[in-house]
């Protein structure tokens, strides 16, 4: 079962780089919940999931991501780099033209071959540091 959910996480990245929000939403589960530590609220099923991702696409049309997967049980670690040029708003923070580097892990929790449950976490002083918005330290 590891060996499918690594090749779980590699084809989420692959549907993300498609920018593919229909194919996109098939990776989670109709009552899915998701946490991310850059926003204010937890989300609530594929479609919420989703607008987060299409706010992003907007925002960095040229957005991909590279990674590699860990997994346990029925959980999914993707240690993911996501990278863009910044030329819609976003966070209301209009187009800068700057480029982005941002990581994060994801943890994903699978059931029914559906992502139930996922916490998002990554660097949002670095997101905001490579807008221009944050001194370099």
């Amino acid at each position: 079962m590891a060996e499918g959910l690594a090749a779980y996480g590699t084809d989420l990245l692959g549907a993300l780089n498609t920018h593919d929000l229909e194919r996109i939403a098939s990776f989670f589960a109709d009552d899915f919940e998701g946490e991310d530590v850059g926003l204010a609220s937890t989300q609530h099923g594929p479609l919420e999931r989703v607008q987060v991702f299409a706010s992003f696409i907007r925002a960095f049309p040229d957005l991909q991501f590279t990674g590699d997967t860990l997994t346990q049980d029925n959980r999914v670690a993707v240690v993911w780099m996501m990278t863009g040029t910044h030329r819609g708003s976003i966070m209301r923070i209009p187009p800068t033209g700057r480029p982005i580097s941002v990581r994060g892990v994801s943890v994903l929790t699978i059931e029914d071959g559906k992502i139930k449950r996922a916490l998002q976490i990554w660097d949002t002083a670095g997101f905001f540091r490579s807008l221009g918005l944050l001194p370099e330290l």
